[in-house]
């Protein structure tokens, strides 16, 4: 195989899975870390109220990415976390650099092209969307 060839079938659709579940696990540790200081931050995190910026946020993030990990409700949820994280760059790190590398920024936007990727494309293989359209074909 020729690296300029697409990859033979079953690989893409389960490195989008493996991305899928990986960068959910991930975004529940940030979810986790509002909500139940852990993993501890590396940060002072201001008090915690649920209904807070920081309290909806960490809901998102644990809850979000675990519908992530799981591939239940990809699409919405994935667009719903992109502009979450679109939301985080441009309140909280644009005004301080537009240069993301100096303002902290790269995890924000990183996530929100990756959540808008998986909006598209849905949560390839090993995920519970393709399991029920499996079920319902």
């Amino acid at each position: 195989m020729s690296v300029y060839q697409s990859s033979p079938s079953p690989w893409p659709d389960r490195m989008l899975a493996i991305l899928r579940i990986v960068a959910g696990l991930v975004f529940i540790s940030a979810g986790t870390m509002k909500l139940f200081g852990f993993p501890h931050s590396p940060v002072q995190m201001p008090p915690f109220t649920l209904l807070s910026e920081i309290g909806i946020a960490g809901i998102l993030e644990t809850f979000g990415g675990l519908l992530i990990v799981l591939g239940l409700l990809t699409r919405p949820v994935a667009f719903v976390l992109a502009g979450e994280m679109a939301v985080a760059y441009f309140q909280f790190h644009l005004p301080q650099s537009f240069y993301p590398t100096v303002s902290n920024g790269v995890p924000a936007v990183l996530y929100c092209f990756l959540f808008l990727y998986l909006a598209v494309a849905g949560g390839g293989a090993w995920s519970l969307d393709s399991a029920i359209s499996r079920r319902a074909r």
